[in-house]
């Protein structure tokens, strides 16, 4: 017989020592983040056959699970040399990249030399904090070798732009000093990684973001099979339904909540499924407000995109909608990623541009990296025309691109086309351009015209002599250092 005093004696000492058992101390979590010292090396979208030239880029990072470092894919994004060094350490060690999303800013690192790894306790992943829960940034800021940890709370957690990629996922507002350096260093809760550093607003005090711990999880999942398929994108453009009457208008039943579908992305995963004018009600269960929000948490909301990006790439996802007044459930597979369903790309990294040069004029295909050859204001300094197309940035054919004349290299063969770039080439020979390999294929392989006609969207022409570029091509490429008249992934093209 087990004694009843002895029994209550050990319950409540049991009690006292885990009361008292202190958490996780700032030296023990200090000890597992480390500082990145990336060089990379861009490519210059001006001249497209060139790079920039390599740079250095300092960051911080952490020691998680399985000898991994997390950290952000913009500390080591268009990579050419890696090391990192542990906390308290003067040595540097190589490091290897292992997996980078730049959809959500996250890359997962490791270093070969088990030393590295020794005597440290891995930082585990924690959940999504509560809002004004308070937190501490661990990290490496301007530059500086000793680690600097501040404290904050998290502010509000909703959708927000990620800086490095444009794509809008869930993020997290917090007040901690966050300064370069910061970059990729862990935000602790109870000595768990709740969000990765990522960004902050240089013209505001104390505000930065943080990648939750939720799409942390959704990175780790994706790449569990060994290869990155990113976030998926459903296609739909939709508006919201706050106005009484357009809710009228569309037959919705007293207290139904839904957004109105605008347009459906070519080749996206909704195509075939929903239609422009169906109103989608609810997304796995969860039912759309008229603002176009869901709610993740009681009394949070955010965008209802949230219920699409809980999903990988190859799920099923199941949508209520409205079509014609009648309530209809679907499964629609998602199989497509932003990136597929944008006209013109968002920015790119770890890819040499696209190009193709004829009788000197270079042609290449509109993305935003191409736009930052007006600068960090390209916005306000880029052509109009260009940036116009950002507006409704939706391909009316799957593979569609803007192919521009992006300049034109001085020759005899072009006189008096020199001026004319940038310049959207709208059709080659009568022929309408879908994207850079059917330019290349219509001017290479139409013969009907010894000449090649060039049109913009004004019907203004180029017109070039196909006997005169071709023996004119081997010294323009001579003359200004080009190897090669076109990009790797242009020159199998028949």
């Amino acid at each position: 017989m087990v004694d009843k005093k002895f029994s209550l004696f050990t319950l409540i000492i049991v009690f006292i020592l885990i009361l008292f058992t202190p958490p996780i101390l700032a030296s023990d979590i200090s000890d597992a983040i480390v500082k990145v010292y990336a060089v990379s090396d861009s490519p210059d979208y001006l001249n497209p056959w060139n790079m920039m030239g390599p740079y250095s880029v300092t960051g911080s990072g952490a020691i998680i699970e399985g000898n991994h470092i997390l950290t952000n894919a913009h500390v080591v994004s268009n990579l050419t040399f890696l090391q990192v060094r542990r906390y308290g350490n003067t040595q540097r060690y190589p490091a290897r990249l292992l997996a980078i999303s730049h959809q959500c800013d996250l890359a997962l690192l490791t270093v070969d030399d088990p030393n590295f790894f020794r005597d440290i306790d891995p930082l585990p992943i924690g959940e999504l904090p509560a809002t004004n829960q308070e937190v501490l940034v661990y990290g490496f800021p301007m530059g500086g070798d000793t680690l600097s940890i501040t404290k904050g709370v998290v502010s509000r957690i909703e959708h927000q732009p990620y800086v490095h990629s444009s794509i809008a996922l869930l993020a997290g507002q917090i007040d901690a000093a966050i300064n370069p350096g910061n970059s990729g260093g862990p935000v602790i809760v109870d000595g768990k990684i709740v969000g990765v550093v990522m960004q902050g607003i240089p013209s505001s005090q104390n505000i930065g973001y943080m990648v939750p711990a939720p799409i942390i999880q959704h990175f780790f999942e994706d790449i569990s099979d060994g290869k990155l398929d990113g976030f998926p994108d459903l296609g739909v453009y939709t508006q919201r339904m706050e106005n009484p009457d357009i809710r009228e208008k569309y037959a919705m039943p007293e207290n139904t909540t839904g957004v109105l579908v605008n347009q459906i992305v070519p080749g996206s995963s909704a195509e075939g499924f929903i239609y422009p004018g169906d109103v989608i009600l609810a997304i796995d269960d969860s039912p759309i407000a008229n603002d176009g929000t869901v709610e993740f948490r009681a009394k949070e909301r955010t965008n209802l995109v949230y219920m699409v990006q809980n999903h990988q790439i190859g799920d099923d996802l199941n949508i209520k909608i409205m079509r014609e007044g009648k309530v209809q459930n679907l499964s629609v597979n998602l199989n497509s990623s932003y990136e597929k369903n944008w006209l013109i790309p968002y920015e790119q990294y770890e890819t040499l541009p696209t190009y193709f040069i004829y009788g000197g004029l270079v042609f290449s295909p509109l993305s935003i990296n191409l736009f930052n050859i007006w600068g960090s204001k390209w916005f306000d300094n880029a052509p109009k025309e260009l940036v116009a197309l950002l507006i409704n940035n939706i391909p009316k054919v799957e593979g569609e691109q803007v192919v521009i004349l992006l300049r034109v290299l001085p020759a005899s063969v072009n006189d008096g086309y020199q001026n004319f770039a940038p310049w959207i080439v709208k059709k080659v020979n009568g022929k309408e351009i879908i994207n850079m390999k059917d330019l290349v294929q219509t001017i290479e392989n139409d013969e009907s015209s010894p000449f090649v006609i060039l049109e913009n969207d004004t019907n203004q022409q180029i017109v070039l002599s196909r006997e005169k570029v071709k023996q004119a091509n081997p010294q323009i490429l001579a003359t200004y250092k080009i190897k090669e008249d076109r990009s790797l992934d242009l020159r199998q093209i028949q």
